[in-house]
């Protein structure tokens, strides 16, 4: 039987609309398609981790300040008590030779006391680092030094007038700390407790020393008797 031509065409034609469509759909749901989909999540996790990224490093700026402080404050503590061993391996000096060292070497090496040969540790290398200054170099105090002299006027109005001496008693502290005395009525010498920065590159005058104090400038964040400054601090057994 032969087909109408009309029919045939309009079959042919419903056909090619019939694949079309289906070549729609599989395209709609085809790999193009899930591509396209996951490029866009990939581009909404990258938003995401640029967020939490921008989030971590405010943080990070904000938290900045309070580390360098506790990380100053712990410093601090060091140098303290480092200053404190320094100032007992003093004392002990003075007690064994009877007179004041004159170099961090002659409490590094250690002293021998009377009557004995072989020499006894009172300081650690460790100790005879400031902590506080870049080349870890004490400054030397000695007794008729400013530093010392401004020294003792902040522990004589820390402790309301009065100096507190150590406890050692023995003649050679003592016969030391007569030449105090005299000091402790100047309780202005017009210096100034403003922290200039940097630290202090002046040789340490040779002689007899009685304390130790850092070559840091800079104001602290502690306060040893009340005092704000890094190299005002005076370590030395002579007050407690």
């Amino acid at each position: 039987m032969t087909k109408n031509p009309k029919h045939a065409s309009l079959e042919g034609r419903a056909t090619t609309s019939d694949d079309d469509a289906m070549t729609t759909r599989r395209r709609a749901h085809g790999p193009s398609a899930r591509g396209g989909g996951a490029t866009g999540q990939r581009g909404y996790a990258l938003v995401a981790l640029l967020a939490l990224m921008t989030l971590i490093i405010l943080a990070t700026m904000s938290a900045a300040p309070s580390i360098r402080q506790q990380t100053r404050r712990e410093l601090e503590r060091e140098a303290i008590a480092r200053g404190e061993e320094v100032a007992e391996a003093i004392r002990a000096y003075i007690h064994m030779k009877g007179t004041p060292p004159t170099s961090m070497e002659d409490l590094v090496d250690g002293v021998a006391p009377p009557g004995v040969i072989k020499k006894r540790q009172i300081l650690r290398a460790s100790a005879a680092r400031d902590p506080l200054s870049s080349e870890g170099e004490w400054r030397l105090i000695k007794a008729n030094d400013r530093e010392f002299t401004e020294f003792i006027r902040a522990v004589t109005l820390y402790s309301n007038g009065r100096l507190p001496m150590g406890n050692d008693k023995t003649p050679a502290m003592l016969n030391i700390a007569n030449s105090f005395a005299r000091l402790t009525s100047i309780l202005n010498t017009g210096s100034s407790d403003e922290a200039s920065g940097g630290e202090d590159t002046s040789m340490s005058s040779k002689g007899p020393f009685v304390g130790v104090a850092s070559r840091s400038r800079h104001a602290s964040i502690l306060t040893y008797y009340d005092i704000e400054r890094h190299d005002k601090w005076v370590f030395t057994p002579f007050f407690k």
